[in-house]
């Protein structure tokens, strides 16, 4: 109808407004888009698969072993030139450094030890880290403020920067911790700052649409869905707490004694069979942590997230 209430005329070679496109609303296509990720049905493994999940770690665990036999008794004079006593065979080393009390002894003591200070400076840097992490993801500016700095600490020789550490704050369990915290520091503000910041714009949308704030944005969607990410940053800085704590066993050497300054005694005394069963027990102490975390990472993402291989 015309304004004056008579029957509009269409103008001749008028253009026709086009029809307008019935497009879903934002919400159904991000519901749309999650039902295909997550609907996603898997293959099943094939027998081969499964055997070689079981049999895989000690198939590889039976070559090293074979190898450190080869080297004990062929490798370490015929390729190397060197005396056979600096790579005893395994048999010696279990014998002696774990069938023996006298020397299991120290050994679990001064493990304890290095626990005590990779798990505390692991734990200081998980929330330093995170805290780290969610600044820069809710402001541009925090990021690009302070990021550089946290490269820069990656990148730090450590072990150049811990005599002045050993000025400034003691040669004793302290500042074992800061150095655990400066090598563990920076994988987890990378791994929490790359999953808060990956969310998916339909997800977003989403909570655009129910005038979410950016607390309930970042505790209801951002942490949720950054977690694997995050899970793999602490499985990174738990290896690397470990290392911290042995380069701090070795350079503060003051205090007690933690398996860093023990693996070193052993070397200067040409005590090899301890030696290696200490450096065995280190090494088994990050399997442990990284195992530990992968545990919880299970429990606590396991029955949404899904990795990705399909098949084998």
């Amino acid at each position: 109808m015309s304004i004056d209430g008579g029957p509009r005329v269409e103008q001749a070679g008028a253009e026709a407004t086009p029809p307008a496109v019935d497009r879903p609303p934002p919400s159904r296509r991000a519901a749309a888009n999650l039902e295909t990720i997550v609907g996603q049905p898997r293959k099943p493994r094939s027998t081969a698969s499964r055997v070689l999940d079981k049999v895989g770690p000690f198939l590889v665990f039976g070559l090293f072993i074979a190898f450190w036999y080869f080297m004990a008794f062929v490798g370490i004079e015929k390729i190397l030139g060197k005396p056979k006593f600096f790579i005893p065979p395994p048999h010696d080393v279990v014998q002696d450094a774990f069938f023996n009390w006298d020397n299991l002894q120290p050994m679990l003591e001064a493990l304890w030890l290095s626990t005590k200070v990779a798990l505390v400076g692991l734990l200081i840097a998980i929330v330093i880290g995170m805290a780290l992490a969610i600044l820069m993801s809710q402001a541009k500016w925090v990021e690009r403020s302070t990021y550089p700095y946290a490269v820069a600490l990656q990148c730090l020789p450590i072990l150049a920067f811990v005599p002045l550490l050993g000025l400034l704050f003691g040669y004793g369990i302290n500042t074992r911790v800061v150095v655990v915290v400066m090598i563990a520091l920076f994988p987890i503000i990378a791994s929490t700052l790359f999953g808060l910041l990956s969310v998916d714009r339909s997800h977003h949308e989403l909570f655009s649409l129910q005038h979410a704030g950016r607390a309930t944005r970042l505790w209801k969607l951002q942490l949720p869905a950054a977690m694997p990410s995050i899970f793999n940053g602490f499985r990174t800085s738990a290896g690397l707490a470990v290392i911290g704590a042995i380069v701090g066993d070795l350079f503060f050497q003051q205090g007690e004694k933690g398996i860093g300054i023990l693996i070193q005694s052993y070397t200067f005394r040409l005590q090899y069979r301890q030696m290696y069963g200490a450096v065995i027990l280190a090494s088994l102490l990050g399997i442990v942590v990284f195992w530990a975390f992968g545990i919880l990472r299970h429990l606590v993402v396991g029955r949404w997230y899904e990795d990705t291989r399909q098949g084998d």
